[in-house]
């Protein structure tokens, strides 16, 4: 498989808006007694094609959920979205999770599972018919989406590769 080329972006003026997928209580047995804490995994997105994903731990849930959404936001990058579909269909494995996005047409809506389905929608993705292979869990969930499309190409970004014409792209 190809390197991909990742469109990073930087969270200066963006209006992000975050959403908590995931959070776990973690236990750690000592002499004194238990100790807790807990880790959050964030994804944050402008819902017009910029999304992150974070992941942040601390001794309380709220301050686990900020470190989360700070971590998210130097993790941003660009992803193609068109008519409110993704350009193509993708498959990608990332750990044990595998991962299937389809483009779909208007009005269809997000058909994906909850992890998947918080990190479309605040990319912005409004119609794409997606699954969850392998791992059900929403940190590799979460990060084979967020590679998918990451890895996503535009278009014109292919035509310009194969030196055809739009036309070609889409006709063949």
């Amino acid at each position: 498989m190809a390197k991909a080329i990742v469109n990073r972006v930087k969270a200066g003026d963006l209006e992000l808006k975050e959403k908590v997928v995931a959070i776990n209580r973690v236990v750690k047995t000592t002499k004194g007694g238990r100790t807790f804490s807990f880790s959050a995994l964030v994804v944050v997105g402008n819902e017009n094609g910029v999304v992150g994903h974070g992941l942040g731990k601390a001794k309380e849930v709220q301050e686990a959920i900020t470190k989360g959404i700070e971590d998210a936001k130097k993790n941003l990058v660009k992803v193609p979205v068109m008519h409110g579909t993704i350009p193509h269909e993708q498959f990608v494995k990332e750990g044990a999770a595998k991962v299937l996005l389809k483009p779909a047409a208007h009005g269809t809506g997000v058909i994906a599972g909850g992890s998947m389905r918080s990190v479309l929608e605040s990319a912005g993705i409004t119609d794409v018919l997606a699954k969850s292979l392998g791992s059900a869990n929403p940190h590799n969930v979460v990060k084979a989406t967020f590679t998918a499309l990451a890895t996503l190409r535009e278009p014109i970004q292919v035509a310009k590769t194969r030196t055809v014409s739009l036309k070609k792209v889409f006709n063949g």
